[in-house]
């Protein structure tokens, strides 16, 4: 067997008295069914606000100084049909994954009885989180942002001022490619507009003074090439969180012992053994040292 250093262990593991079921209180009554799922963080809040302003910020760009002037109709019609949709889209996907539970595990059910109930064969350990003091499954992580335990966690988006874990991360991958889609657009508009103002007379081509249109067209611009390279990014690797089956908490230094994901093993199976006095923790999985 292979001894692991124990500052490797979560904070439970460090305690022979991980449990302490005495000291959980029984989780509330739960609310009614479709209850919304808020986060109340400033930070969360300000940056979900900043993300619809600069949304609504492109959208006003695209419309008025660039497609609602324009004497091409059909270009106009078409490109502000897709503009629309592919925003609407992306602030409907950043909706959901704002305000949908990302897989919460019920706070303080690690209680006598509860412990009691999972008829633990002798060996058999289950976690419990001290700060929420819920019986963790395994691949779940406490956020210390929403404060709860999150299952298939993979991290806390501030920008949707929630958790990306089991139940919303078809949203935010949506809402991340949506964000991709619209600033490309944005940005393949911005510069056929800029060309079409160079061949003509920038007084003819905007609505707006050429000073302004110069300025709302290099923020959005400046806007779009931001956004674009790191929602493609973002994009980029939840599709390979979801192929390869790893989130970013399940990747994150410390957490040496996890459980194979080719056989799916119940999380209550893993096997935790007690080393001599001085020896610290050891732990095993099915007789395979974790390392």
């Amino acid at each position: 067997m292979m001894l692991i250093p124990t500052h490797h262990f979560r904070d439970i593991e460090r305690k022979p008295e991980y449990l302490q079921p005495e000291k959980c209180v029984p989780p509330p009554y739960p609310g009614p069914v479709g209850t919304m799922w808020f986060i109340r963080d400033g930070c969360g809040i300000a940056c979900a606000i900043v993300t619809w302003f600069l949304v609504l910020y492109a959208e006003f760009v695209v419309l008025f100084v660039m497609l609602i002037p324009s004497r091409d109709y059909v270009y106009s019609i078409i490109n502000g049909i897709v503009f629309n949709l592919l925003a609407f889209l992306a602030l409907a996907s950043h909706c959901r994954a704002m305000l949908t539970d990302p897989g919460a595990v019920p706070k303080g059910n690690a209680t006598k009885e509860f412990i009691e109930s999972l008829q633990l064969k002798p060996g058999q350990v289950v976690y419990k989180c001290p700060k929420c003091c819920s019986i963790k499954p395994d691949r779940a992580h406490h956020c210390s942002v929403c404060k709860r335990c999150i299952r298939k966690m993979d991290h806390h988006c501030p920008w949707v001022n929630n958790c990306v874990g089991e139940n919303n991360q078809k949203y935010f991958v949506l809402f991340t490619m949506y964000i991709a889609l619209i600033s490309l657009h944005a940005l393949i508009m911005v510069g056929f507009h800029f060309l079409h103002c160079f061949e003509e007379d920038w007084t003819k081509c905007s609505s707006f003074s050429p000073p302004t249109t110069v300025i709302l067209l290099i923020l959005l611009c400046f806007e779009g090439l931001l956004f674009l390279i790191f929602t493609s990014v973002m994009f980029g690797t939840q599709v390979h969180s979801i192929c390869t089956d790893e989130t970013a908490a399940d990747n994150h230094p410390g957490r040496e012992c996890r459980m194979p994901r080719a056989n799916h093993l119940s999380w209550s199976l893993l096997l935790c053994q007690e080393g001599r006095p001085g020896e610290g923790p050891v732990r095993k999985q099915h007789g395979i040292p974790c390392s």
